[in-house]
């Protein structure tokens, strides 16, 4: 792509936001090589407009982060619950013995 039109980009959707060195230069990483791409493929091979490719975007995005969120949530809320669930035998053993 054109140093321009990923300028642009940039400019239109907040999720692309590269590193700088010290130098000033951007460095992109592989997550956001992932997402020029994707953006491309949405404004060139689907033809969305810009807004519905900010609007897609965005909704994959929080998609994403929810059934992160999500699954991680579950695991410690079943860490949690093994825990207490142990400690309340312990109290049981000790009570009654």
């Amino acid at each position: 792509m054109p140093a321009y039109v990923l300028r642009y980009w940039e400019s239109e959707f907040k999720l692309l936001r590269p590193k700088k060195n010290p130098a000033g230069q951007r460095v992109y990483r592989r997550r956001d090589l992932e997402l020029v791409q994707r953006i491309k493929t949405l404004l060139y091979d689907e033809r969305l407009t810009l807004e519905g490719a900010k609007k897609r975007l965005l909704a994959e995005s929080r998609k994403g982060t929810e059934q992160l969120q999500f699954g991680l949530r579950d695991h410690v809320y079943s860490d949690a619950l093994r825990r207490i669930r142990e400690r309340l035998t312990t109290l049981r053993t000790r009570l009654n013995g």
